[in-house]
């Protein structure tokens, strides 16, 4: 079995199961080992952030300095920094793709 490392604040994940499959979101909070709390700031604001367990999601590499700061300091994020960090993250893939040529 493999060691999954811990999900962290502000860390980009794609959803793998349930309504919002293919979708990307941020951490937003970890609950325990199993559960985060995923946001996106448009469809899935801060204040209904969506309970999701570990295996339903792809952690993703990159990780939101201004969210997982503003998290750190106030416990919050607005979902204007949530569309603005979603959306800088799948320009950068998006680009890195169309690079790679695939």
């Amino acid at each position: 079995m493999e060691v999954l490392k811990p999900p962290q604040l502000g860390q980009f994940v794609k959803i793998l199961r349930g309504r919002d499959a293919g979708k990307y979101a941020v951490v937003v909070k970890v609950l325990d080992q199993r559960f985060v709390l995923v946001a996106d700031g448009d469809k899935r604001k801060f204040d209904q952030s969506k309970k999701k367990n570990l295996l339903h999601l792809q952690l993703l590499d990159s990780i939101s300095r201004e969210v997982a700061e503003s998290l750190q300091e106030t416990g919050r994020v607005t979902n204007g920094k949530l569309r603005f960090a979603l959306g800088k993250f799948l320009e950068s893939v998006q680009t890195d793709a169309h690079e790679k040529g695939e």
